[in-house]
């Protein structure tokens, strides 16, 4: 994209180039919009799960590290929840990826850069879930075959969560200052 470095692990957030809209539609002022509907609430709200999910396991995951949580309970939320987060994101970015994103870069072509970005991110995000994912296995592994060696393998997990934390959220805010605009200057036409 030339300019500076815009990949998911380094930015800061969204080139001012990107934040056209979001000048003109803050986010103070998103629910009050008269084209913000039902459709973007639960697109939000599915953003905040996803935040919430990995919140849920960094806290399962410290207090297992501390001692607080038994291995099996622990394993069986580690399995549940890291499953179900990862399994909703794919099924969310490839929603986004083959439906949405074309549909507003359409809508408004001067962003059309800031929805390649958001592709991008996406294929960043699945080398990410592949290394939760295979954080999570030796994990349970772990568990299984050699508990006395399973807060290092919890620790591994503790460590990707965070960093995943960190990228995904990246990704949501900058997702979110690009879609939820366009989706207010155009809706009735989307």
């Amino acid at each position: 994209m030339g300019g500076p470095d815009m990949t998911l692990e380094t930015r800061q957030g969204l080139p001012d180039a990107l934040r056209i809209l979001v000048r003109d539609y803050p986010r103070d002022l998103w629910e009050s919009h008269r084209n913000f509907d039902a459709l973007t609430r639960f697109w939000l709200d599915r953003h905040l799960g996803f935040r919430a999910m990995l919140a849920d396991i960094g806290r399962d995951t410290q207090a297992f590290l501390d001692g607080a949580t038994d291995p099996r309970r622990y394993g069986g939320q580690s399995a549940r929840r890291v499953g179900g987060l990862l399994r909703d994101l794919q099924g969310h970015h490839q929603i986004e990826d083959l439906h949405y994103f074309p549909q507003l870069a359409k809508a408004e072509p001067r962003l059309a850069r800031g929805f390649e970005l958001l592709d991008q991110d996406h294929h960043a995000l699945e080398l990410h879930i592949h290394a939760m994912a295979d954080a999570t296995n030796a994990l349970l592994r772990t568990l299984a075959e050699a508990p006395a060696d399973s807060k290092a393998a919890a620790a591994a997990v503790l460590d990707h969560s965070t960093r995943f934390g960190r990228f995904i959220n990246r990704h949501l805010l900058d997702e979110e200052d690009l879609v939820v605009p366009v989706i207010l200057h155009h809706a009735p036409d989307l």
